[in-house]
């Protein structure tokens, strides 16, 4: 692949998905990854690297990987296309286009949701610090053990090299939901989110997730990837997909395979 420098890589990419990003490059690089980035036939592609498996999580769509399978070591993406042999079956996420104006984003909200976020006119929305963070993941831990998911685990957050927004309804020091976007380029990601019964009771989460919004708007980012949509969790895809969001396939997880 031809080499490109962070200038030139943030140029080609100025709305990267997350794992495209180059924050999710340095990161992974501080945390003992091999990264590997450059121009693969004229596109912009980016891989994490180790014990001679390559991983690539969402390419460009118009990318051409088998080459790659001519060097030692195995290279897994998750794209479709030819050349991929699926090993887990495709997912689909949520991506939410912020560049229309405010005021059209709210009419395209689902009605059933916009109803619900107007309930929750008063609530009260802070941004929060590192504790708030701290106590967000270890809700969310525990919030995981029990419903069978993991997220990008502290060690990775502590070394995040990109911005971050978190956002959080407390009462007092009491924290009744909170929900944490990680910044790339102009794309942002809706990656941890937390609430009480308290919290789901007063729809904090449809009032953080437009506050975020429009402050992630206001911050240049036109784009937010909302996270998996998951058939067998219905009510939080409806969530997702309630802001007017559109679904996008991801392709499935596949080995590249030479042609």
């Amino acid at each position: 692949m031809e080499s490109l420098t962070d200038s030139e890589w943030d140029a080609l990419q100025p709305a990267p998905p997350l794992q495209q990003s180059r924050s999710y490059a340095d990161t992974m690089a501080l945390l003992g990854a091999q990264v590997l980035r450059g121009l693969l036939n004229d596109v912009p592609v980016q891989m994490i690297a180790r014990r001679g498996l390559r991983v690539i999580h969402r390419p460009p769509a118009n990318v051409h990987l088998a080459p790659l399978a001519q060097h030692a070591g195995l290279t897994v993406a998750t794209t479709t296309g030819p050349g991929i042999l699926p090993l887990v079956t495709a997912r689909h996420h949520a991506e939410w286009d912020l560049t229309p104006p405010p005021e059209a984003l709210r009419k395209a909200l689902a009605p059933k949701w916009r109803g619900h976020l107007n309930a929750a006119h008063s609530v009260e929305i802070s941004e929060g610090s590192d504790a708030t963070l701290g106590n967000l993941l270890n809700k969310d831990t525990m919030q995981g053990r029990a419903r069978g998911y993991r997220n990008l685990g502290a060690a990775f957050l502590a070394v995040w090299r990109g911005e971050r927004l978190i956002l959080h309804v407390s009462r007092k020091d009491d924290m009744l939901a909170a929900m944490m976007f990680l910044i790339h380029g102009a794309a942002a990601s809706y990656l941890i989110a937390w609430t009480s019964a308290e919290g789901r009771r007063i729809e904090a989460h449809r009032a953080m997730l437009w506050q975020a919004a429009l402050l992630l708007r206001g911050r240049g980012v036109t784009r937010i990837d909302l996270g998996p949509v998951d058939a067998g969790n219905p009510g939080l895809a409806g969530f997702k997909l309630g802001t007017g969001a559109r679904l996008v396939n991801l392709g499935p997880t596949g080995l590249v395979l030479p042609l």
